[in-house]
Protein backbone atom coordinates (compact mmCIF):
# COMPACT_ATOMS: atom_id res chain seq x y z
CA UNK A 1 0.00 0.00 0.00
CA UNK A 2 1.17 3.51 -0.80
CA UNK A 3 1.49 6.68 1.26
CA UNK A 4 -0.09 9.57 -0.64
CA UNK A 5 -0.68 13.24 0.10
CA UNK A 6 -3.58 14.93 -1.71
CA UNK A 7 -3.33 18.71 -2.08
CA UNK A 8 -6.73 20.37 -2.29
CA UNK A 9 -9.76 19.21 -0.30
CA UNK A 10 -12.19 20.21 -3.00
CA UNK A 11 -14.49 17.92 -4.92
CA UNK A 12 -11.84 15.88 -6.74
CA UNK A 13 -9.36 15.88 -3.89
CA UNK A 14 -11.70 14.75 -1.13
CA UNK A 15 -13.27 11.97 -3.22
CA UNK A 16 -9.86 10.70 -4.32
CA UNK A 17 -8.48 10.89 -0.78
CA UNK A 18 -11.40 8.97 0.69
CA UNK A 19 -11.37 6.26 -2.00
CA UNK A 20 -7.60 5.81 -1.77
CA UNK A 21 -7.86 5.45 2.01
CA UNK A 22 -10.72 2.98 1.62
CA UNK A 23 -8.51 0.88 -0.65
CA UNK A 24 -5.89 0.62 2.08
CA UNK A 25 -3.53 3.47 1.26
CA UNK A 26 -2.35 5.91 3.92
CA UNK A 27 -3.58 9.33 2.88
CA UNK A 28 -2.93 12.87 4.10
CA UNK A 29 -5.22 15.59 2.73
CA UNK A 30 -3.65 19.06 2.58
CA UNK A 31 -5.50 22.36 2.35
CA UNK A 32 -5.37 25.96 3.57
CA UNK A 33 -9.04 25.99 4.64
CA UNK A 34 -9.26 25.27 8.39
CA UNK A 35 -12.95 24.39 8.05
CA UNK A 36 -12.25 21.61 5.57
CA UNK A 37 -9.32 20.31 7.62
CA UNK A 38 -11.42 20.23 10.78
CA UNK A 39 -14.27 18.48 8.98
CA UNK A 40 -12.02 15.70 7.66
CA UNK A 41 -10.27 15.14 10.99
CA UNK A 42 -13.67 14.95 12.70
CA UNK A 43 -14.75 12.29 10.22
CA UNK A 44 -17.15 14.56 8.33
CA UNK A 45 -17.39 15.29 4.62
CA UNK A 46 -16.79 18.93 3.61
CA UNK A 47 -19.03 18.48 0.54
CA UNK A 48 -22.35 16.85 -0.31
CA UNK A 49 -21.74 13.71 -2.39
CA UNK A 50 -23.58 10.39 -2.37
CA UNK A 51 -21.87 7.87 -0.05
CA UNK A 52 -19.01 10.20 0.86
CA UNK A 53 -19.97 11.08 4.48
CA UNK A 54 -20.10 7.40 5.46
CA UNK A 55 -16.85 6.63 3.65
CA UNK A 56 -14.94 9.50 5.25
CA UNK A 57 -16.21 8.59 8.70
CA UNK A 58 -15.01 5.01 8.19
CA UNK A 59 -11.51 5.73 6.84
CA UNK A 60 -10.82 8.49 9.38
CA UNK A 61 -11.86 6.16 12.21
CA UNK A 62 -9.52 3.53 10.77
CA UNK A 63 -6.64 6.03 10.86
CA UNK A 64 -6.00 5.92 7.11
CA UNK A 65 -7.09 9.50 6.33
CA UNK A 66 -6.02 12.69 8.09
CA UNK A 67 -5.95 16.35 7.06
CA UNK A 68 -3.43 19.11 7.67
CA UNK A 69 -2.12 22.46 6.45
CA UNK A 70 1.51 21.43 7.11
CA UNK A 71 3.02 20.90 3.66
CA UNK A 72 6.43 19.78 4.88
CA UNK A 73 4.97 17.17 7.21
CA UNK A 74 2.75 15.83 4.45
CA UNK A 75 5.62 15.55 1.98
CA UNK A 76 7.93 13.94 4.52
CA UNK A 77 5.33 11.32 5.44
CA UNK A 78 4.36 10.27 1.89
CA UNK A 79 5.97 8.97 -1.29
CA UNK A 80 3.72 10.73 -3.81
CA UNK A 81 1.54 13.83 -3.92
CA UNK A 82 -1.61 14.44 -5.95
CA UNK A 83 -2.38 18.06 -6.81
CA UNK A 84 -6.16 18.50 -7.09
CA UNK A 85 -6.76 22.23 -6.68
CA UNK A 86 -9.11 24.31 -8.83
CA UNK A 87 -8.25 25.82 -12.20
CA UNK A 88 -10.92 28.51 -12.66
CA UNK A 89 -11.05 30.48 -15.87
CA UNK A 90 -8.86 33.58 -16.12
CA UNK A 91 -10.56 36.82 -17.29
CA UNK A 92 -9.50 36.15 -20.91
CA UNK A 93 -10.92 32.61 -20.84
CA UNK A 94 -7.59 30.85 -20.50
CA UNK A 95 -7.11 28.23 -17.82
CA UNK A 96 -6.32 29.74 -14.42
CA UNK A 97 -3.14 28.18 -13.06
CA UNK A 98 -2.47 30.39 -10.02
CA UNK A 99 -3.64 27.79 -7.47
CA UNK A 100 -1.78 24.95 -9.17
CA UNK A 101 1.41 27.01 -9.46
CA UNK A 102 1.23 28.09 -5.81
CA UNK A 103 0.79 24.50 -4.62
CA UNK A 104 3.69 23.35 -6.82
CA UNK A 105 5.92 26.02 -5.29
CA UNK A 106 4.93 24.90 -1.79
CA UNK A 107 5.59 21.26 -2.63
CA UNK A 108 8.90 22.19 -4.25
CA UNK A 109 10.00 24.04 -1.11
CA UNK A 110 9.26 20.92 0.93
CA UNK A 111 11.09 18.69 -1.57
CA UNK A 112 14.21 20.81 -1.07
CA UNK A 113 14.37 19.36 2.43
CA UNK A 114 13.57 15.78 1.48
CA UNK A 115 16.41 13.52 0.27
CA UNK A 116 14.19 10.63 -0.82
CA UNK A 117 12.57 10.43 -4.28
CA UNK A 118 9.04 11.77 -4.37
CA UNK A 119 6.49 11.84 -7.23
CA UNK A 120 4.30 14.88 -7.86
CA UNK A 121 1.19 14.02 -9.87
CA UNK A 122 -1.09 16.77 -11.20
CA UNK A 123 -4.81 15.88 -11.23
CA UNK A 124 -6.17 19.37 -11.83
CA UNK A 125 -7.58 20.07 -15.29
CA UNK A 126 -4.92 21.99 -17.21
CA UNK A 127 -4.40 22.60 -20.95
CA UNK A 128 -1.63 20.80 -22.85
CA UNK A 129 1.78 22.17 -21.97
CA UNK A 130 0.82 23.43 -18.51
CA UNK A 131 2.70 20.75 -16.58
CA UNK A 132 5.81 21.41 -18.64
CA UNK A 133 5.62 25.21 -18.73
CA UNK A 134 4.13 26.03 -15.32
CA UNK A 135 4.21 23.12 -12.87
CA UNK A 136 7.71 21.79 -13.50
CA UNK A 137 9.40 25.25 -13.41
CA UNK A 138 7.62 26.01 -10.11
CA UNK A 139 8.67 22.67 -8.63
CA UNK A 140 12.27 22.93 -9.84
CA UNK A 141 12.62 26.58 -8.84
CA UNK A 142 11.46 26.01 -5.29
CA UNK A 143 13.24 22.69 -4.76
CA UNK A 144 16.55 23.31 -6.51
CA UNK A 145 16.15 19.82 -7.99
CA UNK A 146 15.64 18.41 -11.49
CA UNK A 147 12.27 16.99 -12.50
CA UNK A 148 12.36 13.42 -13.75
CA UNK A 149 15.68 12.82 -12.02
CA UNK A 150 15.57 14.06 -8.42
CA UNK A 151 11.78 13.86 -8.17
CA UNK A 152 9.03 12.44 -10.32
CA UNK A 153 6.32 14.24 -12.28
CA UNK A 154 3.08 12.93 -13.76
CA UNK A 155 -0.28 14.06 -15.02
CA UNK A 156 -3.25 11.87 -14.11
CA UNK A 157 -6.66 13.39 -14.95
CA UNK A 158 -9.88 12.35 -13.25
CA UNK A 159 -13.18 11.59 -14.97
CA UNK A 160 -15.57 11.73 -12.03
CA UNK A 161 -19.14 12.97 -12.30
CA UNK A 162 -20.64 14.76 -9.34
CA UNK A 163 -23.34 12.73 -7.55
CA UNK A 164 -21.86 9.44 -8.86
CA UNK A 165 -18.20 10.07 -8.06
CA UNK A 166 -17.52 7.00 -5.93
CA UNK A 167 -19.15 4.69 -8.47
CA UNK A 168 -17.12 6.33 -11.25
CA UNK A 169 -13.94 5.93 -9.22
CA UNK A 170 -14.59 2.21 -8.75
CA UNK A 171 -15.67 1.51 -12.34
CA UNK A 172 -13.81 3.97 -14.59
CA UNK A 173 -14.56 4.17 -18.28
CA UNK A 174 -11.17 5.69 -19.00
CA UNK A 175 -7.77 5.63 -17.31
CA UNK A 176 -5.01 7.76 -18.80
CA UNK A 177 -1.87 9.27 -17.37
CA UNK A 178 1.46 10.66 -18.43
CA UNK A 179 4.75 10.45 -16.58
CA UNK A 180 8.19 11.81 -17.33
CA UNK A 181 9.99 9.16 -15.29
CA UNK A 182 9.73 5.41 -14.76
CA UNK A 183 9.11 5.42 -10.97
CA UNK A 184 6.07 7.69 -11.38
CA UNK A 185 4.78 5.62 -14.29
CA UNK A 186 5.14 2.42 -12.28
CA UNK A 187 3.45 4.01 -9.27
CA UNK A 188 0.41 5.12 -11.30
CA UNK A 189 0.21 1.78 -13.10
CA UNK A 190 0.17 -0.13 -9.81
CA UNK A 191 -2.48 2.21 -8.45
CA UNK A 192 -4.84 1.49 -11.36
CA UNK A 193 -4.15 -2.04 -12.54
CA UNK A 194 -6.87 -3.62 -10.37
CA UNK A 195 -9.71 -1.45 -11.68
CA UNK A 196 -10.56 -3.59 -14.72
CA UNK A 197 -10.13 -0.82 -17.28
CA UNK A 198 -7.49 -0.45 -19.99
CA UNK A 199 -4.66 1.79 -18.82
CA UNK A 200 -3.41 4.37 -21.30
CA UNK A 201 0.12 5.37 -20.31
CA UNK A 202 1.10 8.24 -22.60
CA UNK A 203 3.18 11.41 -22.61
CA UNK A 204 2.09 14.19 -20.28
CA UNK A 205 0.80 16.53 -22.99
CA UNK A 206 -1.35 13.81 -24.50
CA UNK A 207 -2.87 13.04 -21.10
CA UNK A 208 -3.61 16.74 -20.62
CA UNK A 209 -5.27 16.90 -24.03
CA UNK A 210 -7.37 13.77 -23.43
CA UNK A 211 -8.90 15.41 -20.38
CA UNK A 212 -9.86 18.53 -22.31
CA UNK A 213 -11.06 16.48 -25.26
CA UNK A 214 -13.30 14.43 -22.98
CA UNK A 215 -14.83 17.45 -21.26
CA UNK A 216 -15.22 19.44 -24.47
CA UNK A 217 -16.81 16.48 -26.26
CA UNK A 218 -19.43 16.25 -23.52
CA UNK A 219 -20.08 19.99 -23.87
CA UNK A 220 -20.44 19.67 -27.65
CA UNK A 221 -22.90 16.79 -27.30
CA UNK A 222 -25.16 18.73 -24.92
CA UNK A 223 -25.29 21.71 -27.29
CA UNK A 224 -25.90 19.53 -30.34
CA UNK A 225 -28.83 17.77 -28.64
CA UNK A 226 -30.34 21.10 -27.58
CA UNK A 227 -30.14 22.51 -31.10
CA UNK A 228 -31.81 19.41 -32.53
CA UNK A 229 -34.45 19.69 -29.82
CA UNK A 230 -35.13 23.35 -30.57
CA UNK A 231 -35.41 22.71 -34.31
CA UNK A 232 -37.61 19.67 -33.75
CA UNK A 233 -40.00 21.55 -31.48
CA UNK A 234 -40.29 24.42 -33.97
CA UNK A 235 -41.21 21.80 -36.60
CA UNK A 236 -43.90 20.30 -34.39
CA UNK A 237 -41.78 17.31 -33.40
CA UNK A 238 -40.55 15.90 -30.11
CA UNK A 239 -36.83 16.56 -29.84
CA UNK A 240 -36.22 13.90 -27.20
CA UNK A 241 -37.83 11.23 -29.35
CA UNK A 242 -35.59 12.24 -32.25
CA UNK A 243 -32.46 12.00 -30.10
CA UNK A 244 -33.52 8.74 -28.44
CA UNK A 245 -33.79 7.14 -31.87
CA UNK A 246 -30.37 8.48 -32.82
CA UNK A 247 -28.87 7.11 -29.59
CA UNK A 248 -30.25 3.65 -30.31
CA UNK A 249 -27.32 3.34 -32.73
CA UNK A 250 -25.01 1.69 -30.21
CA UNK A 251 -22.19 1.32 -32.73
CA UNK A 252 -21.41 5.04 -32.42
CA UNK A 253 -19.03 5.99 -29.63
CA UNK A 254 -21.23 8.37 -27.65
CA UNK A 255 -22.64 8.69 -24.17
CA UNK A 256 -26.42 8.80 -24.02
CA UNK A 257 -26.21 10.84 -20.84
CA UNK A 258 -25.29 13.98 -22.77
CA UNK A 259 -27.45 13.29 -25.83
CA UNK A 260 -30.66 14.46 -24.23
CA UNK A 261 -32.24 17.78 -25.21
CA UNK A 262 -32.75 20.05 -22.24
CA UNK A 263 -31.17 23.02 -20.57
CA UNK A 264 -27.72 24.56 -20.83
CA UNK A 265 -24.61 22.83 -19.55
CA UNK A 266 -22.79 24.21 -16.52
CA UNK A 267 -20.70 23.16 -13.54
CA UNK A 268 -17.07 23.40 -12.59
CA UNK A 269 -15.64 21.74 -15.71
CA UNK A 270 -17.44 22.10 -19.03
CA UNK A 271 -17.84 25.92 -19.28
CA UNK A 272 -14.30 26.79 -18.24
CA UNK A 273 -12.72 23.94 -20.20
CA UNK A 274 -14.43 24.94 -23.44
CA UNK A 275 -13.21 28.51 -22.86
CA UNK A 276 -9.69 27.32 -22.13
CA UNK A 277 -9.50 25.05 -25.19
CA UNK A 278 -10.88 27.88 -27.35
CA UNK A 279 -8.19 30.19 -25.99
CA UNK A 280 -5.53 27.56 -26.62
CA UNK A 281 -6.68 27.14 -30.22
CA UNK A 282 -6.55 30.90 -30.80
CA UNK A 283 -3.07 31.11 -29.36
CA UNK A 284 -1.87 28.57 -31.94
CA UNK A 285 -3.50 30.33 -34.89
CA UNK A 286 -6.44 27.93 -35.21
CA UNK A 287 -9.92 29.46 -35.53
CA UNK A 288 -12.20 27.49 -33.16
CA UNK A 289 -15.50 27.80 -35.01
CA UNK A 290 -17.28 25.01 -33.14
CA UNK A 291 -16.06 26.06 -29.71
CA UNK A 292 -17.27 29.61 -30.36
CA UNK A 293 -20.62 28.15 -31.37
CA UNK A 294 -20.80 25.96 -28.27
CA UNK A 295 -20.49 28.94 -25.93
CA UNK A 296 -22.85 31.09 -28.01
CA UNK A 297 -25.45 28.32 -28.22
CA UNK A 298 -25.25 27.53 -24.50
CA UNK A 299 -25.84 31.19 -23.69
CA UNK A 300 -28.75 31.19 -26.13
CA UNK A 301 -30.31 28.23 -24.32
CA UNK A 302 -30.30 30.20 -21.06
CA UNK A 303 -31.84 33.18 -22.86
CA UNK A 304 -34.44 30.84 -24.38
CA UNK A 305 -35.48 29.62 -20.93
CA UNK A 306 -35.55 33.20 -19.64
CA UNK A 307 -37.89 34.23 -22.45
CA UNK A 308 -40.17 31.27 -21.72
CA UNK A 309 -40.53 32.38 -18.08
CA UNK A 310 -41.05 36.04 -18.97
CA UNK A 311 -43.66 35.08 -21.58
CA UNK A 312 -45.61 33.23 -18.87
CA UNK A 313 -46.23 36.58 -17.16
CA UNK A 314 -45.33 35.16 -13.77
CA UNK A 315 -44.15 37.54 -11.06
CA UNK A 316 -43.32 34.82 -8.52
CA UNK A 317 -41.47 31.78 -9.87
CA UNK A 318 -40.60 28.64 -7.95
CA UNK A 319 -37.40 26.94 -9.10
CA UNK A 320 -37.11 23.18 -8.72
CA UNK A 321 -33.35 22.75 -8.69
CA UNK A 322 -30.62 25.40 -8.63
CA UNK A 323 -27.37 23.37 -8.64
CA UNK A 324 -25.80 22.69 -12.02
CA UNK A 325 -27.13 19.11 -11.97
CA UNK A 326 -29.29 16.95 -9.66
CA UNK A 327 -27.56 15.01 -6.90
CA UNK A 328 -25.08 17.73 -5.93
CA UNK A 329 -25.04 21.05 -4.08
CA UNK A 330 -22.51 22.56 -6.51
CA UNK A 331 -23.58 25.92 -8.00
CA UNK A 332 -20.37 26.67 -9.90
CA UNK A 333 -21.43 28.15 -13.24
CA UNK A 334 -24.89 26.65 -12.80
CA UNK A 335 -27.07 27.81 -15.70
CA UNK A 336 -30.06 27.60 -13.34
CA UNK A 337 -28.37 30.03 -10.96
CA UNK A 338 -27.64 32.37 -13.88
CA UNK A 339 -31.26 32.12 -15.03
CA UNK A 340 -32.55 32.86 -11.53
CA UNK A 341 -30.26 35.88 -11.23
CA UNK A 342 -31.49 37.31 -14.54
CA UNK A 343 -35.11 36.94 -13.51
CA UNK A 344 -34.45 38.55 -10.11
CA UNK A 345 -32.84 41.53 -11.84
CA UNK A 346 -36.01 41.92 -13.90
CA UNK A 347 -38.15 42.09 -10.76
CA UNK A 348 -39.32 38.48 -10.67
CA UNK A 349 -39.46 36.96 -7.18
CA UNK A 350 -37.61 33.61 -7.12
CA UNK A 351 -37.93 30.88 -4.49
CA UNK A 352 -36.00 27.62 -4.74
CA UNK A 353 -36.52 23.95 -3.91
CA UNK A 354 -33.28 21.96 -4.15
CA UNK A 355 -32.86 19.15 -1.61
CA UNK A 356 -29.07 18.98 -1.92
CA UNK A 357 -28.39 22.70 -1.58
CA UNK A 358 -30.98 22.85 1.20
CA UNK A 359 -29.19 19.98 3.00
CA UNK A 360 -25.85 21.76 2.71
CA UNK A 361 -27.24 24.88 4.40
CA UNK A 362 -29.18 22.89 7.01
CA UNK A 363 -26.03 20.92 7.90
CA UNK A 364 -24.05 24.17 8.10
CA UNK A 365 -21.42 22.84 5.74
CA UNK A 366 -18.51 25.23 5.30
CA UNK A 367 -19.03 24.91 1.54
CA UNK A 368 -22.79 25.54 1.54
CA UNK A 369 -23.75 27.66 -1.45
CA UNK A 370 -20.40 26.89 -3.08
CA UNK A 371 -19.97 28.55 -6.42
CA UNK A 372 -22.87 30.96 -6.05
CA UNK A 373 -21.86 34.48 -6.96
CA UNK A 374 -24.99 35.57 -8.81
CA UNK A 375 -28.07 34.89 -6.67
CA UNK A 376 -28.63 37.46 -3.90
CA UNK A 377 -29.84 36.19 -0.50
CA UNK A 378 -29.73 32.56 -1.58
CA UNK A 379 -30.27 31.01 1.89
CA UNK A 380 -33.48 32.98 2.43
CA UNK A 381 -34.81 31.85 -0.96
CA UNK A 382 -34.44 28.14 -0.14
CA UNK A 383 -37.61 26.16 0.57
CA UNK A 384 -37.50 22.62 1.95
CA UNK A 385 -41.15 21.83 1.28
CA UNK A 386 -42.13 21.44 -2.39
CA UNK A 387 -45.84 21.87 -1.62
CA UNK A 388 -45.28 25.25 -0.04
CA UNK A 389 -43.15 26.32 -3.00
CA UNK A 390 -45.91 25.36 -5.45
CA UNK A 391 -48.62 27.06 -3.39
CA UNK A 392 -46.92 30.44 -3.31
CA UNK A 393 -45.65 30.42 -6.92
CA UNK A 394 -47.67 31.55 -9.91
CA UNK A 395 -45.27 29.63 -12.21
CA UNK A 396 -42.85 26.74 -11.73
CA UNK A 397 -39.44 26.38 -13.39
CA UNK A 398 -38.31 22.74 -13.38
CA UNK A 399 -34.53 22.77 -13.70
CA UNK A 400 -33.38 19.49 -12.13
CA UNK A 401 -35.12 16.11 -12.05
CA UNK A 402 -35.97 14.75 -8.60
CA UNK A 403 -38.18 11.66 -8.61
CA UNK A 404 -40.27 12.79 -5.65
CA UNK A 405 -41.32 15.97 -7.47
CA UNK A 406 -42.82 14.36 -10.58
CA UNK A 407 -46.34 13.74 -9.30
CA UNK A 408 -46.94 17.09 -7.54
CA UNK A 409 -45.43 19.06 -10.41
CA UNK A 410 -47.50 17.17 -12.98
CA UNK A 411 -50.61 18.13 -11.01
CA UNK A 412 -49.39 21.73 -10.73
CA UNK A 413 -49.14 21.96 -14.53
CA UNK A 414 -52.91 21.54 -14.72
CA UNK A 415 -53.52 24.96 -13.19
CA UNK A 416 -50.47 27.16 -13.59
CA UNK A 417 -47.55 27.70 -15.99
CA UNK A 418 -44.80 25.09 -15.72
CA UNK A 419 -41.60 25.65 -17.70
CA UNK A 420 -39.75 22.33 -17.86
CA UNK A 421 -36.04 22.27 -18.70
CA UNK A 422 -35.39 18.63 -17.77
CA UNK A 423 -38.61 16.66 -18.53
CA UNK A 424 -40.86 15.52 -15.75
CA UNK A 425 -42.71 12.92 -17.76
CA UNK A 426 -42.03 11.46 -21.20
CA UNK A 427 -45.75 11.69 -22.01
CA UNK A 428 -45.87 15.46 -21.51
CA UNK A 429 -45.27 17.82 -24.44
CA UNK A 430 -45.76 21.57 -24.74
CA UNK A 431 -49.46 22.13 -24.36
CA UNK A 432 -51.69 24.37 -22.26
CA UNK A 433 -49.94 25.52 -19.10
CA UNK A 434 -47.01 23.15 -19.67
CA UNK A 435 -44.00 24.20 -21.78
CA UNK A 436 -40.96 21.98 -22.35
CA UNK A 437 -37.84 23.72 -23.60
CA UNK A 438 -37.17 21.19 -26.40
CA UNK A 439 -40.33 19.09 -26.64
Amino acid sequence: MAKISVFGIGYVGVVAAACLARDGHQVIAVDVDPGKIAAINAGRSPIVENGLPELIQKVVAAGRLTATDDVQAAIDATEASFVAVGTPSAPDGSVGLSYVEAVCRNIGAALRNKPAFHSVVIRSTIVPGSTEKTCIPALEGASGKVAGKDFGVGYYPEFLRESTAIEDYDAPGLIVFGAMDMPTRQFLTALNEGLGCKIHAVDIRTAEMVKYTSNTWRAVKVTFANEIGNIAKASGLDGQTVMEILCSDTTVAMSKYFMRPGFAFGGSCLPKDVRALRHLAGSTGVTPHLLNAVIDANEAQIARAEAMVIDSGAKNVGFVGISFKPGTDDLRESPLAELAARLIKKGVEVDIYDPYVFEAYASRNSTAGRGNDVIPDLPSRMEGDLGRLIDRSDAILVGNFYKETVEPLTRAAEGRPVVDLTRLNRKMVSEGHYQGICW
